[in-house]
């Protein structure tokens, strides 16, 4: 199924399962049938089955959302008692849309009691309680955890009474905008269907011997964290220079935070030192970068900021980056703020899921589960830019059921696909829209994304709003208390500023000649041609100079 049907489906307010191999956009439609819905005002709960898918998504996870957090039963109290939860009565009771990303790692049992509690908080006994549930996932992937000896149908959520009830749409996507190379492609399909060719196994074999372009030292995948832990410090410890390390700073719902911690694959105690091989953890499209883009420290600013050198030269200056969980009315519940980075000389197999790279060694030898070879391989674009260490049996093989389950859900998808046309759909998706709650006024459509976007780019355009301030020339005190930050922050606006919009005349704020000479004179003296941080300059004049007046001299530098 193409993308723009598969969204047309999603619009018409049908349950909808969202499937394909890895690298067909299932997230990119999930994500542009959430716009759709906040641009229409429509209370919209995206969750996912692990912390993190959550935060690729934006969401919190299904257990949190739901209040049914380890449970694995609920009683009748226990339903009461969450329904007196105002969080949780306010999420539950206002949603009309559930999305849960990752649904091949959410077991049966969580679907259904999912189900269960949407039917009490809504008091409806409609599959879900009556509202439009999406899931989306591949089943080839990481499956749930259960206990010992648990069987595959006693695991997948697609055995679950909740799954059968809901009488799901299967949306199949076909196109592949990941891999580019047909031999790689070939591979994963044939893993999927349990059924390696000689062939294929033959070119497996020959990617032991590849020899990486390396111009960058790559990734390297491991599926246990002692190895990857292990190499990482070691590479680290080996690099010359000092070690910067780097707080994470959190705020909101105490039990939300510690979620986002468990979740984001930034450290909260980021250590990098000048040479570190890093990854980019988070999606930003503005500047270049996306969740695995790799790269290497190549110094820092005169905020302290890292600066990037990616494989195609580019050098980015790292921002901090923002990891929330929000309510269906966009309003922060959590945040967790860090630089958006990680070691990357080696990362695990579960928490490369989602990522795209261009080129890794994996070792797939020591492989203990199902489908870890299968997320492996298929986070690269092409067969040459994988070096493999080794794998074992396992390390090809998927589930059974899964892949009985994969076959009928292709067919499932033929028989939507066929069943309803572009037209009939686009008809449905207004009064769907409207029996949510939500608007089909266009003027109010434009307003809302409008502002969204504005929401958006708050964090972005914060030195632009410093600008403003700027250029009715406000003191750097005045500014600082209407912006409800600390005056060193503004100074900093200002070295940014400068550096943006080399035209702006912002004279009034260059400090006096005598002072901007003496650190001036340390500026060159420390740099030897480098940028510094103002600390340095700071220590050098022995605490006699602001930090404030050190970055508006930097600034003029």
């Amino acid at each position: 199924m193409q993308q723009e049907k598969a969204l047309a489906i999603l619009k018409s307010g049908k349950n909808v399962f969202l499937t394909g191999s890895a690298g067909t956009g299932k997230t990119y439609v999930l994500n542009e049938y959430i716009k759709y819905l906040r641009a229409r005002k429509v209370p919209v709960a995206v969750t996912a089955s692990t912390g993190i898918a959550a935060t690729h998504m934006n969401g919190m996870t299904i257990h949190s959302w739901s209040g049914i957090g380890v449970k694995e039963h609920l009683t009748q109290g226990n339903l009461a008692s969450m329904k007196a939860k105002k969080y949780l009565k306010k999420n539950l009771g206002k949603a009309e849309i559930l999305i849960i990303d990752e649904i091949s790692m959410l077991h049966k049992n969580q679907l259904n009691l999912v189900d269960r509690v949407l039917r009490y908080f809504k008091d409806n006994q409609d599959p879900f309680g009556g509202i439009q549930v999406v899931l989306s996932g591949d089943f080839f992937q990481l499956p749930p955890i259960g206990k010992y000896n648990e069987k595959s149908r006693d695991k997948f959520s697609f055995m679950s009474e909740a799954w059968v009830n809901a009488n799901f749409n299967v949306c199949y996507l076909t196109e592949q905008y990941r891999q580019s190379d047909s031999s790689l492609n070939d591979i994963l399909n044939e893993i999927r269907t349990g059924n390696v060719s000689q062939q294929n196994l033959q070119i497996l074999k020959e990617a032991t011997e590849h020899t990486l372009e390396k111009k960058e030292v790559p990734t390297k995948l491991f599926t246990h964290n002692t190895d990857v832990d292990k190499i990482n410090t070691e590479h680290l410890v080996e690099l010359e220079g000092r070690t910067k390390t780097f707080k994470a700073t959190a705020k909101g719902n105490i039990k939300l935070i510690d979620t986002l911690k468990n979740s984001v694959l930034a450290s909260e105690n980021l250590q990098l030192k000048i040479g570190a091989k890093v990854m980019f953890v988070k999606n930003n499209s503005e500047k270049g970068f996306v969740n695995g883009t790799l790269g290497k420290v190549t110094g820092f600013n005169a905020e302290g900021h890292p600066k990037v050198k990616l494989s195609d030269k580019r050098i980015i200056t790292v921002e901090k980056e923002d990891w929330s969980i929000q309510d269906d009315h966009n309003k922060v519940l959590a945040s967790f703020s860090q630089f958006p980075l990680r070691l990357a000389w080696a990362i695990t197999v579960h928490k490369c899921q989602g990522m795209t790279l261009d080129e890794a060694e994996i070792d797939l030898s020591k492989t203990f589960e199902r489908g870890q070879g299968y997320v492996a391989l298929s986070r690269l674009k092409r067969i040459e830019n994988l070096q493999l260490k080794g794998f074992n049996e396992m390390a090809l093989m998927v589930d059974q059921l899964a892949h009985k389950a994969d076959l009928r859900f292709q067919e499932l998808s033929i028989n939507a696909d066929q069943k309803y046309t572009l037209d009939e759909l686009n008809k449905m998706a207004p009064a769907f829209i409207r029996s949510c709650g939500g608007t089909t006024n266009i003027k109010d459509i434009d307003k809302n994304k409008k502002k969204i976007k504005e929401k958006k780019t708050t964090k972005q355009s914060t030195y632009d709003l410093t600008l403003s301030y700027l250029q009715q020339k406000k003191s750097i005190e005045e500014i600082a208390e209407e912006r409800g930050m600390t005056a060193g922050t503004i100074s900093g606006h200002v070295i940014r500023l400068r550096s943006d919009y080399p035209k702006e005349d912002l004279s009034f704020y260059k400090p006096k000649k005598a002072l901007f000479n003496k650190v001036k004179k340390v500026y060159e003296l420390q740099s030897k041609g480098n940028e510094i941080s103002s600390k340095v300059i700071f220590d050098a004049l022995n605490g006699e100079v602001s930090y404030q007046d050190i970055k508006l001299c930097i600034a003029f530098l």
